[in-house]
């Protein structure tokens, strides 16, 4: 299979939004999100935001699945972060060494950051598959907070 990556443009919109419904539905995230969420990270997303790059895994025509990446500070690290957020590839492609491959597409385009990442414990083929690309586990918790004013 020969797989590409490639930025999200706004002829993938219902596609890509089909699977953010099917991804946030799943066990592999603690939210759902919502229509709204998943309209704002498309616009953000072919808009150029930029705290944000999306891309699409494909294969000849077909979209196998797609990508989020966003971009922060690590004090932690001292350098530039980008967060793997969303990593989702449809059913039928997964255990193929597909994210894994992302991972060093990544890597090798942005050498200097530091990357992050956030899996259920539940999940322990992805969990395999961040170890076997170099990912280390931080052992503490993250927690999180959203507004009543920005829910």
């Amino acid at each position: 299979m020969n797989i590409k990556y490639r930025k999200l443009n706004k002829n993938d919109k219902d596609c890509f939004l089909e699977m953010m419904r099917v991804f946030y539905s799943s066990d592999a995230l603690y939210t759902n999100g919502s229509e709204e969420i998943f309209n704002a990270n498309f616009e953000n997303a072919i808009n150029n935001n930029p705290y944000l790059e999306c891309y699409l895994i494909v294969s000849s025509e077909n979209i196998l699945g797609y990508v989020m990446l966003a971009k922060s500070y690590s004090t932690e690290f001292g350098r530039e972060c980008l967060w793997l957020e969303d990593l989702y590839l449809k059913e039928q492609y997964r255990g193929k060494g597909i994210i894994p491959d992302f991972i060093t597409y990544i890597k090798n385009k942005y050498p200097e950051k530091i990357f992050r990442l956030e899996v259920e414990k539940e999940n322990l083929g992805a969990i395999k598959a961040y170890e076997k690309s170099g990912f280390k586990n931080l052992p503490y918790l993250q927690y999180y907070f959203v507004s009543e004013k920005n829910k």
